[in-house]
């Protein structure tokens, strides 16, 4: 039996590693418990430092049977060019949050989500893959 990972099943296994990491270097100094606005923020820092291309806040349209919908989303972060992240802070994920991501990764053409949560005390880690 092969120990190998299987790139087709992990994909942008490299790249979200890289994303993981960063967000345990900041759990590491703020802890759990602060808005999202201030893990977000502190995202864009790490980002910064590590020269990680990123995109924040990044707009989405949405369409219904090929008409613009008035309502669109814009998802907290695109990493890489090709990995939607968003930055939850919550006692725990629910459903409605993955979801949430597999219809941003529908609406963006990207192929993995990573939904990190810093509302507990252990980094809550959630990867999607369309």
């Amino acid at each position: 039996m092969s120990t190998e990972i299987r790139q087709d099943y992990f994909p942008l296994k490299n790249e979200t590693d890289q994303i993981i990491n960063a967000a345990i270097e900041i759990h590491r100094h703020l802890g759990c418990g602060f808005l999202e606005i201030v893990y977000k923020d502190a995202f864009c820092i790490e980002f910064d430092s590590r020269r990680y291309g990123f995109e924040r806040e990044k707009y989405y349209p949405i369409y219904y049977k090929e008409v613009l919908l008035s309502h669109s989303f814009y998802a907290d972060f695109i990493e890489f060019d090709s990995i939607i992240l968003e930055v939850k802070c919550k006692s725990s994920l629910a459903n409605e949050d993955m979801a949430q991501t597999l219809n941003y990764l529908k609406c963006s053409n990207c192929k993995v989500g990573l939904i990190l949560n810093f509302g507990k005390a252990t980094l809550e880690i959630k990867r999607i893959v369309l």
